[in-house]
């Protein structure tokens, strides 16, 4: 009872705290029109709250292998009710920035939750629990089904005030339906330096590259295509919220699958899986709308080459599933290799993808900036994809077989 408990209300805590976070993928589109930004601007606002939820995974990984998860995630939700409210106020770009530094702690909330969940179940379903609780990305989603309709209703200015209030009434639902067992605080003991000796394991760094595809790919995306629909295909605000939300769904809800499925088959097969039709997807993305025209005897021919609207989105759909598998694969691998401390490598791994998705849709913007091709930022991660790949194959794949339960064999050795 207490384990569906704590696994329910933290999955709900962390799903509304997701749509907080990636809030600006849709009001950011109203306040780039207002405030006629360029697009490395709208990239900086999109991502600017990802980059303090990046940055305090880390510490708040650790603080919840000290404390324990409950009173971390109850306190992290109340500090982002009120500079939430605040946006409503805002006018200038800066106080967007500013404010958007502070709701942006509300992605913190993966380091904690995840340890917090994961010391509630036994090794054989801790991928399947991780999983259930990461499709709290899925929240996504629900940004992009909620915002489009608030803004309908009135203007851009409700959105913040019903995502403060949704914030705060889930924060106190948090706190009086979960409990706290002491004896998952096992590093309560320890020191900082102690918790972050963990840093010298080359495989930390390895985990870490893996997901700042899966995870901080994710991000980017979902912050990046509601726009790129308005842009790219014409779509109403409404429209290209509802057809990128076909990315950020499934990219959130079957992280459960992918969970089930590294404890079934191991998170070194679903991993390097994932890796490849990812890195398929992108190579098919990138390519930009082009015309060509050929002379011939008759005449010149016009061709047009490149994506419509309905294989675009098929693409970024099975996309989503890839990313989805890859996020919990990941974890599964920190599961198996740190039990004991895994607030700190959880924090350290969800630092590393968060920052991915602060840097992309910067770079995101510059990129289109500089050459005019929207599809550039496909163009970007398919190039990052295969470094993952690569440097996957040597460190891992090449020395193991590439199906079955490596994880399982690997403890038995």
């Amino acid at each position: 009872m207490r384990q569906g408990l704590v696994l329910g209300m933290s999955t709900l805590a962390f799903t509304v705290c997701f749509m907080v976070w990636m809030m600006f993928a849709v009001l950011g589109v109203p306040i780039k029109e207002l405030l006629q930004l360029n697009e490395t601007q709208f990239g900086l606002l999109a991502a600017t709250p990802v980059l303090t939820g990046s940055l305090v995974r880390l510490p708040l990984g650790l603080l919840t292998d000290r404390f324990g998860g409950r009173i971390v995630f109850f306190l992290l939700m109340l500090a982002c009710v009120l500079p939430l409210y605040l946006i409503t106020y805002a006018t200038a770009y800066w106080q967007f920035l500013v404010l958007g530094l502070f709701v942006g702690l509300a992605g913190g909330s993966f380091s904690v939750g995840i340890a917090y969940v994961a010391k509630w179940f036994d090794k054989e379903n801790q991928g399947f629990a991780m999983g259930v609780f990461g499709a709290g990305n899925a929240g996504a989603a629900v940004t992009k089904f909620l915002a489009p309709a608030l803004i309908a209703l009135g203007t851009w200015h409700l959105v913040p005030k019903v995502f403060s209030a949704i914030l705060f009434i889930t924060a106190l639902l948090f706190w009086f339906l979960t409990t706290e067992n002491k004896a998952h605080r096992s590093a309560g003991g320890a020191t900082l330096r102690e918790q972050l000796l963990c840093l010298k394991d080359p495989a930390v760094w390895r985990y870490c590259q893996y997901y700042s595809i899966v995870f901080g790919g994710y991000v980017a995306l979902a912050l990046w295509m509601t726009k790129y629909y308005v842009q790219e295909y014409g779509f109403s605000l409404q429209s290209a919220a509802l057809l990128a939300a076909c990315f950020s769904l499934p990219g959130g809800v079957l992280r459960a699958v992918g969970g089930w499925m590294s404890d079934r088959w191991g998170a070194q097969s679903v991993t390097w899986w994932v890796l490849w039709v990812s890195w398929i997807c992108l190579f098919l993305l990138s390519y930009p709308q082009t015309q060509l025209q050929v002379t011939t005897v008759s005449g010149p021919l016009d061709f047009h080459i490149g994506l419509n609207a309905t294989l675009f989105t098929v693409l970024l759909f099975v996309m989503g599933i890839a990313f989805a598998f890859g996020k919990a694969s990941v974890f599964k691998y920190i599961a198996n290799d740190y039990p004991k401390n895994m607030g700190a490598v959880s924090g350290i791994v969800g630092l590393a993808g968060g920052l991915g998705g602060f840097v992309l849709p910067i770079l995101f913007g510059a990129l289109v900036d500089l050459t005019g091709v929207r599809s550039s930022c496909f163009m970007l991660m398919y190039g990052v994809v295969w470094v993952s790949l690569t440097w996957m194959y040597f460190s891992e794949i090449r020395k193991q077989p590439l199906l079955g339960n490596t994880a399982q064999r690997l403890q038995g050795e």
